[in-house]
């Protein structure tokens, strides 16, 4: 079993009560500048094989979270589109 499949499954209760007010605010969501500037430097450093423990572990994080959000607004998308039907 996939990650992002056990994440569904973990996630199907929350998400299943979405409205559709919730589904769209959860898609519109995006990181703030600050975040976005922070991932944009650790990504560099990463790719330079630059980053330090700490950065190592604080990169890996934003990546787990990032994931998960992917997986919360394409349940939200997805939601939506059977709203639309």
């Amino acid at each position: 079993m996939s990650t992002v499949s056990v994440a569904e499954q973990m996630l199907q209760p929350a998400t299943d009560c979405l409205t559709p007010e919730v589904a769209q605010r959860i898609v519109s969501a995006r990181l703030g500048a600050a975040t976005q500037a922070r991932i944009d430097e650790l990504a560099t450093k990463a790719n330079q094989g630059a980053l330090s423990e700490e950065e190592r572990d604080e990169y890996a994080q934003f990546v787990e979270y990032i994931d998960l959000l992917g997986v919360i607004k394409a349940k939200a998308r997805r939601m939506l589109r059977q709203a639309d039907n």
